[in-house]
């Protein structure tokens, strides 16, 4: 498993994708449900993105796709203009765009919309590095599910939730995999690093076994090289030394299994390679500015409160 692995692995479409919308100037949809992350794909027509963290409006196209990242409410129109009247705005929450456009004409912006409510910190590392709005072609992998998609919305067979939800999943990993590879993006440090010889083993090895009692000589040798050029090329290449890599990983999966689960302290320290759950909470505290025991109280107290 890599990075790209780990950090998807939690964001998945949720049961409550918006489904297809048809628009006709001058109607717009305005996204209020303030979900983490939004995929916007044109299935015939075009429209235009508009976002209070963007400093101009993106335009999508039939065989492009677009994430937004929330939580902040964004407009899909189907005009390049961001003043409306009122009538004009039909507000999206979950699961429900209300009434759709009676006619569906061949000149009419149909639009298919998944959700992703993501939870915990595993995903936010992930959602960190994308920009507000992002937009990539899907003339590569995800160019053969556009058809996929259409045909699951008009299916009336059993599952069909459940196939639009693993095609839409899809179709985001295709959509930030093929952003995250083009030239001009500024990707993280550790997607680059992936390619390299030296140090992609490395973080695949961490993201494998993160509980392991790895140290710079055993990560050196899974590399085949020397640990000071281990040091200097991870570095160099990821932004920080292998192993402070390493404990910031360890404490984001520490900070998830204190929120989601009932294990001890203890046993979340050992399940990621602590001997001793002092050793962990002093990581834990350096990392996080709280003890354990405290991100735990705060998690819970939040989930009651939700």
């Amino acid at each position: 498993m890599d990075p790209f692995d780990s950090l998807l692995r939690g964001v998945h479409a949720d049961g409550a994708a918006f489904g297809r919308s048809v628009l006709t100037p001058p109607r717009a949809l305005r996204f209020v449900d303030g979900a983490p992350l939004t995929l916007c794909v044109p299935m015939r027509g075009e429209g235009w993105i508009f976002h209070p963290e963007s400093d101009k409006p993106r335009l999508v196209r039939v065989g492009e796709a677009a994430t937004v990242r929330g939580p902040a409410p964004f407009v899909f129109s189907a005009e390049p203009r961001s003043s409306f009247a009122p009538g004009e705005l039909r507000d999206v929450r979950r699961g429900h765009t209300g009434p759709a456009d009676p006619t569906d004409h061949a000149d009419h912006l149909v639009l298919l919309v998944g959700v992703y409510h993501v939870r915990g910190l595993v995903p936010q590392r992930l959602l960190g590095a994308l920009p507000p709005v992002l937009v990539v072609p899907d003339d590569q992998d995800c160019a053969a599910l556009r058809d996929y998609l259409d045909a699951q919305l008009d299916a009336g067979r059993p599952g069909r939730q459940v196939v639009l939800d693993r095609l839409l999943d899809w179709l985001l990993v295709c959509t930030v995999r093929d952003w995250f590879d083009q030239p001009d993006t500024e990707a993280p440090g550790w997607y680059r690093a992936l390619s390299d010889d030296t140090v992609g083993p490395v973080l695949r090895a961490m993201h494998d076994a993160p509980g392991r009692p790895w140290t710079l000589a055993s990560l050196a040798t899974r590399a085949g090289v020397s640990r000071s050029t281990l040091a200097k090329r991870f570095t160099s290449l990821v932004g920080e030394p292998p192993l402070t890599y390493l404990t910031d990983w360890r404490m984001t999966l520490a900070a998830d299994m204190l929120a989601e689960s009932t294990a001890t302290v203890a046993a979340v320290a050992r399940h990621l390679g602590y001997a001793d759950a002092f050793g962990f909470s002093a990581a834990f505290k350096r990392v996080h500015g709280m003890s354990p025991s405290a991100a735990r109280s705060r998690s819970s107290s939040g989930r009651k409160t939700n």
